[in-house]
């Protein structure tokens, strides 16, 4: 007689079961971690309480089931190559930091989404420290992410990159017709900075670019024109060629997909102009598995307990908390990467419990698309018309005035299920709210009225910094005043903080900080609106980066393909930027203690100077920064209506004092960490020389 197990026993048994084939299944999408290097990180140094860190280099390989609800939205996944399973393979370079003692970290990861193949979060949080192959204790910076116990993690998502640098590549799989190479019309834009005889398709070096097809190549339109708004002038088919290079090798890591296109222009490139190819090409890779491949890393990091997962501490994964920050380009990944709901992998579980999507502006990408290319934005000069500062805007829903069409970035997570919400701390500079439409994150699209921002987000716009700070003392670069050198990142030391806290435990971060319509702090772009002064030798823009709803033919929407290029425009939406207070410092706005507490004017705006070519168009993503005259007798001379240094502080020790109390201020605030805000009062001792020798 066959021994029947009792109730409990098979309760037991079938418990065990689902745990093996839910630990199989989170396993199925990332199928297997190879690393390739594994030592020890700034020569062993140990920060803190953590101790040593180690870096970890590799590769993830990952099959995807395309017919799994939640890969749905990845286009012409339907159209990749499969295995015998039936699953979507590719890989992608992974990059980890990570305490040598799992268990000793603080369990969360900090993902840095890179950007355009490039490692930033060491920069922006660990003081200096950074470059794409971290190894050194230069690298590690002030540790200030190590000292905390942070997981850093990296990997490609990128398909259109080239090897080289230490780039993070992804390697997706190319769309077929059943084998067949799929064609369709391409377009791309390239502007010179400076002398060039050839440039790449992609306009950025380090890129590659869809083949043109013979035809493509033979009958494609090349125009060129001065400024975004101006009628494109044909140029003579005989006057330019393109060459080919192939597709660049790698002893080790992922290889390039796409090889570099470039355009030879007869007597070279005008500096300025906007130069503009549209073509017929082939070979669409499957970009969207790049959101794939954040979500299955990260949660295989979380939850796999396996040997492959180099974060298992005591046979359990060292992870309980997982933070996403991207900075510009990386910031509109995680913006769509919500969007399209990957918050959740192929399991349901949460992927990151909060997130940082910085300077993003109001855009999300050219992410997921047929012929998709990732690294393009919109400027108010170039890339205007790429579909990346697209509806929707804002996290909570509003209605396109043109499509009628309600939605939210969290709208589609939030309907699969509330508790799949990150935080998020939505962070931007003044240069957002000019060059990268960053009012419609929080303004309804045609300016009208303040848009309602969700519970679980934070908004934060630093007023008076331009996209990424510049070096102290400034240059000019390419444009009319110095460049913008206030220093937001001391704010996401805090921020990052903050936000591990509110995931931890509940604690409640800063409150919301941006210019407001009901408050009088947001206003039009004109000066007659900002009110910025009239100030002497500088002037002020006569344009703005404005998006504009597209019309790219009746598929794009749906399927992600573009059949009108370049497209038609169907109307602008609306963009507003900081009201200026009588220095013509951002009102509204969470200041730096260099702005708080001024010396100059810092703006989110400059403009391109005559010689770069394109005058009076804004140099992208800068800001300007505008001392005040020393003394009285400097602002009478010049007829600045702004007061002088001496007038405003009479002497050092009164400014000095001043900014501590700012500083402070911030600190009580939870804005600035008590070691920034002490930091940046020793760093006042520089500006003692405006009032003078010492009496």
């Amino acid at each position: 007689m066959l021994h029947r197990p009792r109730p409990l026993a098979v309760r037991l048994l079938a418990v065990l079961v689902a745990l093996l084939l839910s630990a199989a299944e989170a396993r199925s999408a990332l199928v297997s971690l190879t690393i390739l290097k594994r030592e020890p990180f700034a020569g062993g140094k140990a920060f803190g309480d953590t101790g040593p860190y180690e870096k970890i280099v590799g590769i993830a390989r990952f099959a995807i089931d395309p017919n799994h609800a939640r890969n749905g939205v990845i286009v012409d996944l339907d159209l990749a190559p499969r295995n015998a399973d039936g699953k979507v393979e590719f890989e992608a370079d992974v990059f980890l930091l990570a305490p040598k003692d799992p268990s000793k970290g603080n369990a969360a990861i900090l993902y840095d989404v890179n950007n355009r193949g490039n490692k930033l979060a060491l920069g922006f949080f660990n003081r200096g420290g950074g470059g794409n192959d971290p190894t050194t204790e230069r690298d590690a910076g002030d540790g200030f992410l190590f000292r905390r116990g942070y997981t850093i993690v990296w990997c490609g998502w990128i398909g259109e990159l080239l090897p080289g640098n230490n780039r993070m590549l992804l390697a997706p799989p190319v769309a077929t017709d059943n084998g067949k190479p799929i064609r369709g019309l391409v377009r791309y834009e390239m502007v010179a900075d400076g002398p060039a005889e050839t440039m790449p398709l992609s306009r950025r070096e380090g890129h590659g670019s869809y083949p043109p097809t013979t035809r493509g190549e033979a009958t494609g339109v090349l125009t060129w024109r001065m400024r975004e708004t101006d009628p494109r002038v044909v140029i003579p088919r005989g006057q330019w060629s393109l060459q080919r290079l192939p597709v660049s090798k790698v002893d080790k890591g992922v290889p390039g997909t796409l090889g570099q296109v470039r355009l030879r222009v007869a007597g070279g490139f005008r500096l300025g102009y906007i130069y503009e190819l549209v073509c017929e090409a082939e070979g669409p890779i499957v970009q969207g598995t790049g959101f794939a491949a954040v979500r299955d890393l990260v949660s295989f990091l979380r939850h796999d307990t396996g040997k492959q997962n180099p974060l298992v501490a005591n046979g359990m994964p060292a992870i309980k908390r997982a933070h996403g920050f991207g900075v510009s380009q990386s910031g509109r990944f995680l913006r769509h990467f919500l969007y399209l709901g990957f918050n959740a992998d192929e399991s349901g579980r949460k992927v990151f419990d909060g997130l940082i999507p910085h300077v993003a502006g109001g855009g999300l990408g050219f992410f997921n698309h047929r012929f998709a290319q990732p690294t393009r934005h919109n400027g108010q000069h170039e890339d205007h018309l790429y579909p990346a500062d697209v509806f929707p805007f804002t996290y909570g829903d509003c209605t396109d005035p043109f499509s009628q069409r309600t939605d939210g970035i969290l709208r589609r997570t939030a309907t699969q299920d509330a508790k799949l919400l990150p935080k998020v701390m939505h962070t931007q500079s003044a240069a957002e709210y000019w060059h990268r439409s960053g009012s419609l994150v929080h303004t309804d699209p045609l300016g009208k009225k303040d848009a309602d921002i969700p519970d679980n987000v934070r908004v934060y716009a630093f007023g008076g910094t331009q996209h990424g700070p510049a070096g102290d003392p400034p240059g000019r670069g390419l444009a009319d005043n110095l460049l913008n050198p206030g220093d937001y990142r001391p704010f996401l030391r805090a921020l990052l903080d903050a936000l591990d806290a509110w995931v931890r435990d509940g604690t409640p971060p800063p409150d919301s900080v941006y210019p407001r319509i009901d408050k009088g702090t947001l206003a039009g772009w004109r000066q007659k609106d900002t009110r910025f002064p009239a100030l002497p030798g500088v002037r002020y823009p006569d344009v703005i980066q404005r998006p504009s709803a597209l019309d790219l033919g009746p598929d794009f929407l749906r399927r992600g393909i573009s059949s009108i290029e370049p497209p038609r425009l169907v109307g602008d939406y609306v963009v507003l930027v900081p009201a200026s207070d009588a220095d013509g410092n951002d009102r509204g706005c969470l200041l730096p203690p260099e702005v708080g507490v001024p010396l100059a004017t810092y703006t989110g705006w400059n403009l391109r100077r005559r010689d770069v070519g394109a005058e009076g168009m804004l140099a992208s993503l800068a800001g300007s920064y505008i001392p005040f005259p020393r003394t009285a007798e400097e602002r009478k001379a010049s007829g600045d209506p702004r007061r002088a240094v001496t007038e405003r502080y009479r002497t050092f020790e009164e400014y000095e004092t001043r900014l501590g109390a700012y500083c402070q201020k911030l600190a009580g605030q939870r804005c600035l960490t008590q070691k920034d805000a002490d930091r940046a009062v020793k760093a006042a001792g520089r500006a003692r020389k405006l009032w003078g020798p010492s009496r």
